[in-house]
């Protein structure tokens, strides 16, 4: 009896293993072979590789523009046709509106931030946050990234004094960021090259750790939202929620009892909770064009934890890994210098908003930083409406999961020819030597990350500022090597570089 219930069971078991991992083969879509269990996710789930590396090794198991996989027992296709995937981001937008991730306001208040938000929602938000990036509002928030910016140098100087010569820039990187977002986003002072034990910095090192429940909640996030309530994993990030909810709240109280006014992206978003838009909007939309949203304060704390989770470990990665590259290529590393000194000649060696945005092979610099690393290695779609992929006979029904691997097209020598190789002039106007479509650093259309801008002047900043005071040596010629853990890429031993004062 034993025998034949042990038999039937595991004849259940193989038919339905059948059942769930012939998804794709019933549609007549190409697939990748899945593993019992896991799916196409094997490496990640023992650990092996972060989520990041899985995405990116499926990319170059397959030749087909869209090919099926499957995310442990879900199926999802990915994308790897760099046309087709600008028509999943911006062309054909409508038919891909939102991202599949977890978003439920009502069990994860942080959920309700516009990374996650899906359909009205999230466009209603959008539209009232587009005009805090603007350029204007960037140039009033300088003096709080040049303020972190001094620090960083005396953090440096001080370590060099004391006989430090070999210094872990990407810890440098993430102290400069951690304080940045910080000082825009939260309007609060924390200086991290000082006090590395503030409470940011341990929520950033709580999320960045290699804590099992902790990946496995970041990683429902993205592949198994359903699974994310079932297992109530909202309870990890509530705790997030509760610790900055109270930090913003204290923080807003004090700004309107002391009538306190700050260049900041906390400011911006206490307009928002008042009045449902901004003073002096810069963002070109028209009131008809745009729904006024007064902000609750549980939309407040879930903007500035996504910006503060979002802005800075992705900030740090492209500074880190730009310095690592600069100190590997030396012909590099001197243009960049020529360009930098050049502009700050005509601006009394001040490095300030315009100065920056005429350093033009800097900007080429952090373009190829976020193309061969870039901070956000995977984007998640998630099909709204059938869509037929063109030339093909693939329709793409609705709800189903779409996964592009940025890391896997940014390191594709059909988009970008030699992709190893550090070449900032591959970006030079006019001259452009790579697929358009393919370089998606930040994401494209709609759903583009918001927060670029911001991201690029802080790293701008940092490279400008580093390289200015210091003098920067690699230890070994070699590759970055990732970590297998962290959602965005995270290099295995740190960057550590020779680092010794500029002598002018």
């Amino acid at each position: 009896m034993f025998l034949v219930t042990l038999g039937l069971l595991l004849a259940a078991i193989f038919i339905i293993h059948q059942y769930i991992y012939g998804y794709w083969k019933r549609r007549g879509i190409p697939y990748i072979k899945p593993h019992l269990i896991y799916g196409n996710l094997k490496g990640f789930v023992n650990r092996n590789e972060s989520f990041a590396l899985s995405a990116a090794n499926l990319y170059y198991k397959s030749e087909e523009p869209a090919v099926g996989v499957y995310l442990f027992f879900r199926p999802a296709i990915l994308i790897r046709d760099a046309d087709l995937a600008k028509k999943v981001l911006v062309t054909d937008f409508q038919n891909f509106y939102d991202r599949g991730v977890h978003s439920n306001e009502e069990s994860s208040p942080v959920s309700a931030n516009l990374f996650s938000l899906e359909g009205k929602n999230w466009k209603d938000l959008r539209a009232n946050l587009t005009p805090t990036f603007t350029s204007g509002k960037l140039k009033k928030m300088m003096p709080e990234i040049e303020l972190v910016g001094n620090r960083m140098e005396e953090y440096l100087e001080n370590l060099i004094e004391s006989g430090h010569s070999i210094i872990d820039m990407d810890e440098v990187a993430t102290k400069y960021t951690n304080d940045v977002i910080v000082s825009i986003f939260f309007g609060l002072d924390v200086d991290s090259f000082k006090d590395n034990a503030n409470i940011f910095a341990q929520c950033r090192d709580q999320i960045n750790s290699k804590d099992f429940m902790i990946n496995l909640t970041m990683a429902t996030v993205f592949l198994y939202p359903k699974l994310f309530d079932f297992l109530k994993l909202y309870r990890f990030s509530n705790k997030f929620m509760n610790m900055m909810g109270d930090i913003i709240q204290k923080t807003i109280q004090n700004r309107e009892e002391n009538n306190i006014q700050r260049n900041d992206f906390l400011q911006m978003l206490m307009q928002l909770q008042k009045t449902g838009e901004l003073e002096g909007e810069e963002n070109g939309l028209s009131p008809i064009s745009r729904k006024k949203v007064k902000l609750t304060m549980n939309q407040i704390v879930a903007q500035t934890l996504l910006f503060f989770i979002a802005g800075s470990d992705t900030t740090a990665i492209t500074i880190a890994c730009c310095l690592h590259e600069l100190t590997q290529n030396e012909e590099v590393m001197q243009k960049l210098k020529e360009d930098i000194n050049k502009a700050l000649e005509k601006h009394n060696g001040v490095i300030c908003y315009d100065s920056i945005q005429e350093m033009e092979y800097l900007d080429m610099v952090i373009q190829e930083a976020a193309r061969k690393y870039p901070a956000l290695p995977v984007l998640n779609r998630k099909c709204t409406k059938p869509f037929k992929i063109p030339n093909s006979d693939i329709v793409i029904e609705e709800d189903t999961q779409l996964i592009i691997s940025i890391l896997g097209f940014h390191r594709d020598p059909k988009y970008f020819p030699d992709p190893m190789k550090f070449e900032p002039e591959r970006f030079r106007e006019g001259s452009e030597r790579y697929n358009a479509n393919a370089y998606i650093p930040f994401g494209d259309g709609p759903r583009t990350c918001i927060g670029m801008r911001q991201a690029k002047i802080s790293a701008k900043v940092a490279v400008v500022r580093l390289l200015t005071k210091f003098q920067l040596t690699a230890l070994e010629k070699r590759e970055i090597v990732f970590d297998n853990y962290a959602t965005s890429l995270k290099a295995k031993g740190g960057i550590k570089l020779k680092i010794s004062k500029n002598i002018h």
